[in-house]
């Protein structure tokens, strides 16, 4: 069922999330508690996108249909539907990264000089789902997956939203919000201020170990610039090839 039985333990995580939000959905009218509930879930629900990101450049399972059954609660989670970030990400931005007028998450203004954190988070989460339908034009096969499944997960909220309005809100359309929200804030450390055409020089890499589990190993970012198709269970390994070539003020070793 799995390709790489790493991603078994992280899945179960996720979906276990996924039914305490719809039993909570389905169990609890507090408002106040389903106010709490997602505000104290902001963070671990954020941790949720770097695996969203991991799987859409390597599939979590052998079969079509489970992948997208999981990439449904993934939205719920990070406000990220099926292959927008296959798009935006693994088509757009690994392309471009190095080119800051193409790169689909940029960090530079018009006139080239850099974005303050806040400007890019705002800049990188509004433009998101339209940067990732242009990408979509030279990937029609990609691009339909994207439509498909993102209208499907868009009736499926509106249908939860009719049943249940503040539920909804509170356990499934703000989350997708934050979610979204934090993914673009995240990538703000990964390049800005990196101005290269050397990709071992082109980005930061966060070598704490508590970051790294959270985040699936997101912090060794040369190494996944550098093969991108290469599962995250493996990019430590890839790392030590070629550590030496990043120069040294490329590594941090913050915790979150």
């Amino acid at each position: 069922m799995f390709k790489n039985n790493h991603d078994i333990m992280p899945v179960a995580i996720i979906l276990l999330i996924s039914l305490v939000d719809f039993t909570l959905y389905f169990a609890v009218d507090s408002i106040a508690l389903l106010a709490l509930y997602w505000f104290v879930m902001i963070i671990p629900k954020g941790k949720i996108c770097a695996w969203n990101h991991n799987h859409q450049h390597t599939m979590t399972f052998k079969s079509k249909a489970m992948n997208r059954f999981l990439e449904f609660f993934y939205a719920l989670h990070t406000g990220v539907t099926s292959n927008l970030w296959v798009l935006h990400h693994v088509l757009g931005h690994h392309k471009n990264y190095l080119d800051q007028e193409l790169d689909q998450s940029r960090w530079t203004r018009k006139d080239g000089t850099k974005m303050g954190e806040w400007e890019y988070t705002l800049n990188v989460f509004s433009t998101a789902y339209y940067r990732g339908f242009l990408v979509g034009k030279s990937h029609p096969r990609a691009q339909k997956i994207f439509i498909q499944y993102g209208l499907l997960t868009l009736a499926i909220v509106v249908a939860l939203l009719i049943y249940k309005p503040l539920p909804t809100l509170l356990l499934f359309i703000l989350p997708m919000i934050s979610g979204l929200l934090l993914t673009s804030w995240a990538t703000y450390e990964h390049h800005a201020g990196i101005e290269t055409d050397d990709h071992f020089e082109a980005s930061y890499n966060n070598l704490n170990p508590i970051y790294n589990l959270l985040t699936g190993n997101l912090g060794y970012h040369t190494a996944h610039h550098y093969s991108q198709g290469t599962h995250w269970s493996k990019l430590p390994d890839l790392h030590e090839t070629i550590k030496d070539k990043i120069p040294e003020h490329l590594f941090r070793y913050n915790a979150l």
